[in-house]
């Protein structure tokens, strides 16, 4: 299979330059998680391959059970790409729209993960939307977001970058999608505002 060239470029030092300092202080169970630092398994690799689901050139397929997400194009083909996902008891599964895209996005964490780990709050900042995170290298969504809605309701799921790339492949989150800095560049520039996207049961996938 032929494998796509890189993107915008982002220096190697804002791939991972909070990667340490996040996983040591934060510990998170949400969108980010502690782990040591080594490169991405070649198998998740971003790669063009061929398709032959369903679903109409446009949309986005996840596959929780292989980590793998597939931006479906023309000519049954799709640009897959690793990722990780939720760990058990945060997984999600379903179809949602694109609502919103975000360069460099703000982090909020919902109250609920705050519950669970309030050590998270002295981390926390009081933005415009409420306490969270300012977007940064160092911020847990990485280089881009892409927000998920049924309908008119915030999923709070979401499609984003991670300045850990060694946990592509694992089930890490509380949910949400990650893939690498690199490989959401990639796949936000080529995901527009109202793009379907469909996320299948990990034990059916």
């Amino acid at each position: 299979m032929e494998t796509i060239g890189g993107t915008s470029p982002i220096s190697r030092r804002a791939l991972l330059g909070g990667a340490a300092a996040i996983a040591a202080g934060f510990g998170l169970a949400g969108c980010a998680s502690t782990a040591q630092v080594r490169a991405v398994d070649p198998a998740y690799r971003r790669t063009v391959v061929a398709y032959q689901g369903r679903e109409p050139p446009g949309t986005i397929v996840v596959d929780p059970a292989n980590h793998f997400l597939y931006a479906v194009q023309p000519g049954g083909q799709a640009v897959r790409y690793g990722v990780g996902v939720g760990s058990e008891g945060f997984g999600w599964s379903g179809a949602a729209t694109v609502h919103a895209k975000q360069e460099w996005p703000d982090w909020y964490p919902p109250k609920e993960m705050l519950a669970r780990k309030p050590e998270l709050v002295k981390y926390m900042a009081q933005l415009p939307s409420g306490l969270g995170m300012k977007g940064g290298p160092e911020n847990p969504l990485g280089a881009r977001a892409m927000y998920l809605y049924q309908g008119n309701k915030d999923t709070l799921y979401r499609i984003h970058g991670t300045n850990e790339p060694w946990t592509i492949g694992q089930n890490v989150s509380s949910g949400c999608i990650r893939l690498t800095n690199e490989d959401i560049l990639d796949l936000y520039e080529r995901t527009p505002v109202g793009a379907k996207v469909v996320v299948l049961a990990a034990h059916t996938a």
